[in-house]
C-alpha cells in the first residue's frame, strides 16, 4: 500500500475544508459574526480611556455605547436628550426619542453584558437578513456575509448602530418578499427611528401586493414609535424633544459632508455649496429605474434596488463615516453574488473591498492613509463607482419581466 505524500495529505485537506464549506457555509459564517463581536467587545472592554481631541478629558473607549446607553436615562429624567453630557460622554445623541426608550433594555445591565449583547444585535441583525434573501443559495449568501465581515469588524469596535441599519433594511426586503408585511413594516420603520434615511427602504413596498395594508401597517407602526416614550415622558417633554432633535439634525447637515459624494466634491473639488443639488440629483438618479415598471416582478431588478438602497443611504448622507460602511459593504455583496457576474464586475468587487475595507486598515503605512486616503475621502471612491454601476444595470437590464432573474415574484419558500 502506498504511503501518503505531503502533497496527498494537504490534497486530502483542501477536499475536507471544500466539503465543509459547501455543506456548513452560513453555519461558518455565522461563528464568524459572533466572534467578531465577541472579540470587539473584549477589545472594548480592555481598551482603557481614549481623548477626543489634544488636552480634553479621557472617555471609555466604547463612547458609543454609553451615548446610547445614557440617552435612556436622561430620557426618563426629563432632560433633553439632544443637549451635550459630557460627564457621560463625548459626543452627542442624535437618534429619536424612540430608540433611546427602546435601548433601556440595555441600559440597566452592566456593561460588559450590554456591549456584548449590543455587538451581537449588530452583527446578527445582517447575518439573519442575509440568511432570509431569496433566490441564492445558502454558500453565496455566507459569501456576502464573509465579503462583510471585516467592515463589520470596524463597526462593531466602535459600538455604532450600522450593522443594526443595514440588517434591518435587508430583513425588511426579505420578509416583504415572503409577504410578512407586520414584521417587514416593523424592521423599515424601526430603521427609520435609528437614522432617518432608513425612511428609503420604503420604496421596497411597490412592487407587492396589499398595498393598503403595507400602509396600514407603515402608519401603525411610525405612531406607535412615535407616542411609545410617553411611557416615560409628558406629551409636552415628548413635542419638546422632537423640536430639539430635528433643531439638531439640521444644524447637523450643515456642519459636516462625511465620506460621501458631497464630500468628495468638497475635498477634490471644492464644490462646498452644492450639496443641496447633489442630494436632488441623488433622489432623482435613484428614483429613475421604477419607470420600469414592467420589471417590477423580476426578483435581480427588486435585489438590484436593495443594494442601492444600501448604498445611496451612505455616499449621499453628509454624516458618513468609516463605520457606516458596513451598510455599503451589504449592498455591494448583495449586488455581486445575487447574479452571475463578468470579469469588470469582479475587478469592481476587489477594488471595493481594497479601497473601502483594506484602505483603512493597518496593512496600509499611516503615511498614506493619514496623508492621502483619508484626507481625500479615498474610502467612498468605489462605492460611489458602484452604486452608478447598478443604476446603469436596472437602467439597461432586459425589459420582459423575469428575464435574466432567479425567481419571479410569487415566490414559494
Amino acid at each position: 500500500m502506498r504511503a501518503f505524500t505531503h502533497f496527498d495529505i494537504m490534497n486530502l485537506t483542501k477536499a475536507n475544508l471544500l466539503r465543509t464549506w459547501q455543506s456548513q457555509s452560513l453555519q461558518i459564517a455565522l461563528i464568524a459574526y459572533v466572534a467578531i463581536a465577541v472579540i470587539a467587545t473584549a477589545q472594548g472592554l480592555l481598551a482603557g480611556t481614549k481623548v477626543y481631541f489634544p488636552g480634553g478629558r479621557p472617555y471609555i473607549d466604547y463612547n458609543n455605547f454609553r451615548i446610547f446607553k445614557f440617552s435612556f436615562y436622561h430620557l426618563i429624567q426629563g432632560k433633553d436628550i439632544y443637549q451635550w453630557f459630557p460627564g457621560d460622554h463625548w459626543d452627542l445623541y442624535k437618534y429619536s426619542p424612540g430608540f433611546a426608550l427602546c435601548f433601556g433594555l440595555l441600559s440597566w445591565l452592566p456593561d460588559p453584558i450590554g456591549l456584548l449583547l449590543w455587538n451581537l444585535i449588530n452583527s446578527l441583525c445582517l447575518f439573519a437578513g442575509v440568511r432570509l434573501l431569496p433566490g441564492m443559495d445558502d454558500k453565496k449568501k455566507a459569501w456576502i456575509l464573509l465579503f462583510c465581515l471585516l467592515e463589520m469588524l470596524l463597526s462593531v469596535q466602535n459600538t455604532q448602530s450600522n450593522g443594526l441599519m443595514a440588517g434591518l433594511i435587508v430583513l425588511g426586503f426579505a420578509l416583504a418578499e415572503r409577504r410578512s408585511y407586520v414584521l417587514s413594516t416593523l424592521c423599515i420603520v424601526f430603521s427609520f427611528y435609528i437614522k432617518i434615511y432608513g425612511a428609503l427602504a420604503f420604496i421596497f413596498y411597490l412592487w407587492y401586493p396589499g398595498k393598503w395594508k403595507l400602509a396600514g401597517w407603515s402608519i401603525f407602526w411610525m405612531l406607535f414609535f412615535a407616542v411609545l416614550p410617553l411611557l416615560a415622558v409628558s406629551g409636552h417633554q415628548l413635542l419638546f424633544l422632537y423640536e430639539s432633535w430635528l433643531h439638531l439634525l439640521l444644524n447637523d447637515r450643515s456642519a459636516s459632508i462625511g465620506l460621501s459624494v458631497m464630500g468628495l466634491l468638497e475635498k477634490w473639488f471644492h464644490l462646498a455649496s452644492a450639496k443641496n443639488l447633489v442630494t436632488i440629483g441623488g433622489v432623482v438618479l435613484f428614483l429613475v429605474p421604477l419607470l420600469r415598471w414592467r420589471l417590477y416582478p423580476d426578483l435581480t431588478f427588486r435585489l438590484l434596488y436593495l443594494s442601492s438602497t444600501l448604498i445611496w443611504m451612505v455616499i449621499f448622507n453628509h454624516k458618513a463615516e468609516s463605520p457606516t460602511y458596513i451598510i455599503v459593504m451589504a449592498g455591494i455583496g448583495i449586488w455581486y453574488f445575487s447574479r452571475e457576474r463578468d470579469r469588470l464586475d469582479r475587478v469592481l468587487l476587489i477594488l471595493s473591498f481594497l479601497l473601502i475595507t483594506m484602505s483603512v486598515s493597518d496593512l496600509v503605512p499611516a503615511g498614506i492613509r493619514n496623508g492621502f486616503i483619508r484626507p481625500y475621502g479615498i474610502k467612498a471612491v468605489m462605492a460611489i463607482v458602484i452604486w452608478v454601476r447598478i443604476v446603469y444595470e436596472q437602467l439597461t437590464m432586459p425589459g420582459t419581466a423575469g428575464s435574466g432573474s432567479p425567481e419571479r415574484a410569487d415566490i414559494r419558500y
